[in-house]
């Protein structure tokens, strides 16, 4: 969570895994949960669209995005940054 003018924004860190859209990246992001039961440990993935104005993002980069009002139906995040460059 980032803390910006007295607000609470989620902040998560992702891979792109597509770029093919115009000013739009879809990112997923792995989160590892435990079973409450059997106390198996998975993996939860989960794909965001994010706005990316300036179309720096490409595909396998990990980048970070944070949460903001909706822009469209399905994007609600904005790319912060470029955490590494891994595009293949």
């Amino acid at each position: 969570m980032a803390i910006i003018w007295d607000k609470n924004l989620k902040e998560l860190v992702g891979v792109v895994v597509s770029d093919k859209m115009e000013k739009t990246v879809v990112v997923s992001v792995s989160v590892v949960k435990m079973h409450k039961l059997y106390k198996k440990r998975f993996v939860v993935y989960k794909k965001f669209y994010v706005h990316d104005e300036n179309n720096e993002a490409k595909e396998w980069n990990k980048v970070r995005i944070r949460q903001i009002s909706p822009i469209s139906k399905k994007k609600k995040w904005w790319l912060i940054e470029i955490l590494s460059n891994k595009a293949a």
